[in-house]
């Protein structure tokens, strides 16, 4: 299960280490970066090291891949390839390398692939030591970051350089990288058996960064192993290797095909039944959740508890239980749903159980889903809780969104007329001749701004859609409104 680096006292190396792909075929996720022809494609299919390339940034959150392209251009492209780390790199680490590339360009043709991590981390000064290697060609600049490049990349760097955006994994490209770590002999060589629920979980927890789902994998592999028993110096650090630099498991009986059945009639019991009986130890679900310390959620964003815990969420927020409304909002966010659904019902709350009686509700509903849109996750959770906490704990009232529904069934049940003469548009020519604008009062010509006057159709010139409640600021439009119908209708 773990593989030491080179040298007699080597470390165990971590899956998601060991697993990182080769090149870029092996890359799951990101097709949107990796079409035939793309920058990275071309960057990595340059076998000679000699046609030209742009720099480029990659912005994407932890566990999406950039180490992951960048190492398999460097396995798959002819050129040098220099890593560095922006929290360890400094000025003069860049203007060495800086000049190696200028070295490595005039002897021999060939430019240099300078991988630059967690590149926002470097200063403004830092930054501008990049510039004459990437204008001139020095190097091709390929730089990580997950924080916005527009605030934390320097405006001439980016203008050098082509911004490239990844995306979170999904279940499909996870539910891959994880199958491949359970049977590539770099990972867990097929030494154990995942349960669909325990890897429905492992993709759950990841929340589509791969690392993480890696890292919990070997995480319950190990907790698997020692829960069987085979897992020997596993609890005080003592790790058995086989040649090949895997956690030697053992055999035993069960492994041996040459091993007498216990039963001496020479059947395999589970064979006969059509069952197949798991070789070496199985990774549970509720392996996994010891493994990483954190209860399952029994959520899944395509299935009923997607529908039931937002159903729930609104509900809660409809009937001012903010407690509730943050439990279910927590559930939800733990369970990586999507925060752009969770702001998006959030607004529709808004506007469809508070309305007028708080007009604020939905300028705060909309600000918090531009605030996740703008900063991400975990960040994100924080506008959203602070715009579920003032829609529970706002005024409520739906009379807006009954009386668009209202108005909406009469139009569908053929409710509506011609709209009044005095109403219609009587900008064009031949327009007052047809009587279009005639008899209409200007309200802004009068001294209180309103005037008796005719604006719905005949057959509905008493019909009411809109009535206020006595919630919140609706209280004062109600008694407003009754003023306007008496001056406007008569009534």
């Amino acid at each position: 299960m773990f593989s030491r680096g080179p040298g007699i006292a080597g470390a165990p190396v971590p899956l998601a280490v060991r697993m990182r792909p080769r090149s870029l075929e092996e890359v799951a996720g990101q097709r949107h970066l990796l079409r035939p022809g793309s920058p990275l494609v071309r960057l990595a299919s340059d076998r000679e090291g000699t046609q030209a390339a742009v720099s480029v940034i990659l912005w994407g959150p932890p566990g999406t891949g950039k180490t992951t392209l960048a190492q398999a251009i460097a396995h798959s492209s002819g050129r040098r390839f220099v890593e560095l780390s922006a929290v360890t790199a400094g000025v003069k680490d860049v203007r060495q390398v800086m000049d190696e590339a200028m070295s490595s360009r005039d002897l021999y043709g060939s430019s240099t692939v300078l991988f630059l991590d967690e590149i926002h981390r470097f200063t403004k000064a830092q930054q501008d030591a990049l510039l004459p290697g990437v204008e001139n060609g020095w190097v091709i600049l390929v730089a990580a970051t997950t924080e916005n490049p527009s605030f934390s990349v320097i405006s001439p760097l980016l203008s050098r350089s082509l911004l490239l955006t990844l995306e979170q994994l999904s279940d499909d490209d996870l539910g891959v990288l994880l199958d491949r770590a359970a049977t590539d002999p770099r990972g867990l060589g097929g030494r154990f058996t995942i349960t669909p629920e325990a890897r429905a979980a492992l993709i759950q927890l990841s929340s589509g960064d791969a690392r993480r789902a890696l890292t919990a994998l070997e995480a319950a592999a190990i907790a698997a192993d020692a829960d069987l028993g085979t897992g020997r110096g596993v609890a005080d650090g003592e790790l058995d290797l086989d040649d090949s630099g895997l956690l030697d498991l053992g055999a035993d009986e069960d492994d041996d095909p040459e091993a007498e059945d216990d039963t001496g009639d020479g059947d395999d019991d589970d064979a006969s039944h059509g069952q197949t009986t798991p070789r070496g130890p199985v990774i549970t679900d509720e392996l996994v959740s010891q493994a990483v310390d954190r209860a399952l959620l029994r959520y899944d964003r395509n299935g009923d508890e997607h529908y039931d815990v937002i159903s729930a969420f609104i509900k809660s927020i409809r009937g001012s239980d903010v407690d509730a409304a943050l439990h279910y909002l927590a559930r939800m966010i733990e369970a990586g749903e999507d925060p752009r659904f969770i702001a998006r019902r959030i607004i529709i709350s808004a506007a469809e159980d508070i309305g007028i009686a708080d007009p604020q509700a939905l300028p705060i509903a909309v600000a918090a889903a531009d605030a996740v849109q703008f900063i991400g996750m975990p960040e994100g959770r924080i506008p959203l809780a602070e715009a579920v906490v003032y829609l529970a704990t706002a005024a409520k009232s739906n009379a807006a969104y009954t009386a668009i529904d209202r108005a909406i069934a009469d139009v569908r049940a053929g409710a509506f007329g011609r709209v009044p003469k005095p109403m219609r548009d009587a900008h064009y020519a031949g327009a007052k001749r047809l009587g279009h604008g005639k008899g209409y009062r200007y309200p802004h010509d009068h001294p209180i701004g309103v005037v008796a006057q005719q604006y719905l159709p005949d057959e509905l010139r008493d019909v009411r859609y809109y009535e206020p409640t006595d919630h919140g600021n609706e209280r004062d439009i109600s008694a407003r409104l009754d003023k306007l119908r008496k001056i406007v209708r008569g009534e």
